[in-house]
Formats: structure tokens, C-alpha cells, sequence
């Protein structure tokens, strides 16, 4: 049987065979014992927070949650709908047992998911998650009379979160102009405001979710709009979300994207000079452009790459005391400011170095040059043999050793899917899509299903 979790929580298509109410109290359910167990709360009750994005499956699958939670004797933080990284926050803020958002960050509306934090407000290990999953449909003990979790509004979730976001900017951002592309996701109201609220300038695009607008046609993955916006309004810059606003993307005063590896080069430099880079050292994944390496290593920082997934830039970061790392997607953590991806802190951050220097996004970004990149997803192969085949390893060093130290070659399997992931980074577009091709044609003929 499949696992349940996947690389960010339980997701899938809302109501259809996973993400179904009746999924979503059996979890909370098994999530309220493993975590209680694991530890429990002295003295007192234990509790959660529960926030969600403003997708319409959302409402019924965040009642079920919150239902089977009380079900299992927590008191139950009701924040509704606000950032992924607001619900992380309000569980180390309130010394909540967990937290659990109802989200599918940059999918599509009919897609939701259920991702939960431990106390402190970290993302789960695997190991609990499998343990959640093993006593799912469990009969535990089942509390009455006054022995059952309350379920309490919590109003100014909200404006808790937005007063941490503000202690942390290092710099305001008076007379910056800025337009905001918040996805009609669960950041429309949280990002203008606090950036408003910083001393900028502030123009708002797809802010205005109905439940069912979601991700569309607006937000970190569709940054056309966007771009058009920043252009024709005469913006310094264009800060984007995605649905749960945990990853931020950007685009300079012409509309060209700033990626994730632009920003966190930018990050890095400006909390090297600041003194506050631990060990001078940026965590990223192994998907980040060699681009981004290569700027590190010219300002004297290091970095070190992990696997696929922003659960493992934090547990590297965690584990060393890193304070910055992040992914090429825009998932950034700053170890010092939040526990998870935060796209309103991350543009707050990357705007607020615009201020402070007095230089331009696109001159910032220019610190690094990415090379051009090719991703090839080779489907219907035996994943599991990719690593061991020597004949795809033999063909992968082939291709490593012309491209030398001007491109780099990886081979990944994917956490979700039959599929093989090629990427390839060269000189040119055309020489990364060649090899990149030549590889998916290897993997296909040794790994055929």
C-alpha cells in the first residue's frame, strides 16, 4: 500500500479518493495521540491551531479536522484562513501541541491538502508522519462530558503573525513601490497589509479569492500578470504567492523573474554583511543552478545541497544551525524568523534590501548568472532502479565529464510518481536540451516498465 504522506503532507484531488473528509478527522484524530504521547503537554489540556487556504474544499475538510481533534480532547485554535507560515508561528506563539493547515499550496482549486507541525511549529518527520498514519481508524479512548476539546475563534491570528513579520524587516521600505500577486490564495489581506504597513507603496493584483480562483491564472507559478503589472504601473518590483503564500517569487522594475536562487543569493550576501550568516553558509537542494554555487563561492559563502523538498533544507538547517536555505521554487527559511517556508517574510526581506542599498532589483540579482536549465520528466520507468543501472550511471558520467565545470547533470526519482527526473544545466539552452534528451532516452531504454 502506498504511503499516505508525500513530500509536503497528505495532497490530492479534494473529496475524490485521499483528501476526503472522513481522511481528514481520521488523521487529526491519529495526529492528537501520536503527538500527545510523544509529548505531552504538562499540566494542561493539549491544543492546536488549524488555519486553511480559501480553496471551497477547505471549509468542509477544515471542520473535520477540527471536529476530530475535539473529538480526541484538544482544544482547538480555529485561525481560519492565513498563511501556511502564520499557522507554524501561532504554534510556537501559543506553545500549541500541533498545528494543521488545509492547504494545497501552488496547485490547482480542486486539489487540497492536509499538512501538520509539531510543537514549536515544525514540519513532521518521517517518522511520525508514519506513525500517524499507522493508527489511523485506531478506536482510542473517546472523552466525554468536559473531558472533550473546546473549539474557539481565534480572531487575531491574523494580526498576531502580521506584528512578527514586522519585528523581524531589517530595514523599512519607504518610498519603494511595489505590487503584490497574492494567487486569490490564503496571503491576499496578510501581504498588502504588511507591506503597507512597512512604508511601501502598494498595489495589489489577484487578491481577491471566492473560493474557487485559486492559483488561477495569478500567483508564483503564472507571473504574467504580474510582470505586466509592474511594467505598466511604473512598480521598483513585483513581490508574487503562491496559494498558501510559503514561497515567494519576484520580478524586477522591466518584469524580468528574480527565482529563488536569485533571491536567496541576495539574502545571503545581505545577512553575510550583516554578520547574522551562520558559518557563512546557505542551505539549498541539489535543484538549485550551479549559477547559485558559483556566486557563493566567489563571495566566500558556502552551501551546502540537500535532497528535493524545503522539510529537508530545514532539517539540515536545524541540525548545523544554519540560518538561511531554501529552494530554486522560492520555498526560502530563515532559521532566525520561522520554522517553514515564508513567502510574505521572504519579499518583506528581499524588498527591504532594495531600500537599504539603494540598488535595484535587477542589479541585485545580477550578483549570480543562472545557466540555462533543462528538466525532462521520463515516464512509465522503474524509478527505484535508476541509481543502481550502471548503463544510465555510466551514461550520466559521460555527459558530466564533457560539460566539465561549464553544466552539471542530475538523476532523480520522483517522491510521488513513476517518473525520472532529468536536469541538465550548459552554456546554452540547446546544449542543455541535448543532453538532457539523450539521457531521457537512456533512462528509457534501461528502465522500461
Amino acid at each position: 500500500m502506498a504511503r499516505l504522506f508525500g513530500t509536503d503532507g497528505v495532497r490530492g484531488l479534494a473529496n475524490g479518493p485521499v483528501v476526503t473528509a472522513e481522511t481528514a478527522m481520521s488523521l487529526a484524530v491519529a495526529a492528537a495521540h501520536v503527538l500527545r504521547d510523544a509529548e505531552p503537554a504538562a499540566g494542561r489540556r493539549p491544543k492546536a491551531v488549524v488555519g486553511r487556504d480559501p480553496r471551497a474544499s477547505g471549509e468542509f475538510l477544515s471542520a473535520a479536522v477540527v471536529a476530530g481533534l475535539a473529538s480526541a480532547g484538544v482544544d482547538v485554535h480555529d485561525v481560519g484562513v492565513v498563511p501556511t507560515p502564520a499557522v507554524a508561528f501561532l504554534t510556537a506563539d501559543l506553545d500549541a501541541d500541533l498545528g494543521v493547515m488545509l492547504s494545497a499550496s501552488h496547485n490547482a482549486m480542486p486539489d487540497n491538502g492536509i499538512k501538520f507541525f509539531a510543537r514549536g511549529g515544525h514540519k513532521l518527520p518521517d517518522a511520525v508522519e508514519d506513525a500517524i498514519e499507522a493508527r489511523m481508524g485506531e478506536v482510542g479512548e473517546r472523552p466525554t462530558g468536559a473531558a472533550v476539546g473546546r473549539i474557539v475563534p481565534m480572531v487575531d491570528g491574523a494580526t498576531r503573525y502580521i506584528t512578527h513579520l514586522l519585528a523581524a524587516v531589517p530595514h523599512r521600505l519607504d518610498g519603494l513601490h511595489v505590487v503584490i500577486d497574492a494567487a486569490h490564495g490564503a496571503a491576499s489581506q496578510v501581504s498588502p497589509e504588511v507591506f503597507r504597513l512597512a512604508g511601501a507603496t502598494v498595489d495589489v493584483i489577484g487578491a481577491s479569492p471566492d473560493g474557487l480562483n485559486i492559483n488561477d491564472g495569478y500567483g508564483s507559478t503564472h507571473l504574467e500578470q504580474l510582470r505586466a503589472a509592474v511594467v505598466d504601473r511604473g512598480a521598483d518590483l513585483g513581490i508574487a504567492h503562491d496559494g498558501d503564500a510559503d514561497r515567494c517569487l519576484a520580478v524586477d522594475a522591466s518584469g524580468t523573474e528574480v527565482d529563488g536562487d536569485q533571491i536567496m543569493a541576495i539574502l545571503a550576501l545581505a545577512l553575510k554583511d550583516r554578520g547574522q550568516l551562520h558559518e557563512d553558509t546557505l542551505v539549498a537542494t541539489v535543484m538549485s543552478n550551479l549559477g547559485l554555487l558559483n556566486a557563493m563561492t566567489a563571495a566566500g559563502v558556502t552551501v551546502k545541497q540537500t535532497a528535493v523538498g524545503d522539510r529537508y533544507v530545514l532539517e539540515e538547517m536545524r541540525a548545523s544551525g544554519h540560518s538561511l536555505g531554501g529552494e530554486q521554487s522560492g520555498h526560502v527559511i530563515m532559521l532566525e524568523h520561522g520554522t517553514t517556508g515564508d513567502g510574505v517574510l521572504t519579499g518583506l526581506f528581499l524588498a527591504s534590501r532594495v531600500a537599504e542599498t539603494g540598488r535595484s532589483l535587477a542589479e541585485l540579482a545580477g550578483v549570480m548568472t543562472r545557466l540555462p536549465q533543462v528538466l525532462v520528466n521520463v515516464k512509465g520507468v522503474d524509478k527505484d532502479r535508476v541509481e543502481a543501472d550502471a548503463g544510465v550511471q555510466e551514461a550520466v558520467a559521460t555527459e558530466s565529464a564533457a560539460l566539465g565545470d561549464g553544466g552539471r547533470v542530475l538523476l532523480r526519482k520522483s517522491g510521488t510518481e513513476p517518473v525520472v527526473r532529468v536536469m541538465v544545466e550548459a552554456g546554452t539552452q540547446e546544449h542543455a536540451r541535448e543532453v538532457a534528451d539523450r539521457l531521457a532516452g537512456v533512462v528509457r531504454e534501461r528502465l522500461a516498465l
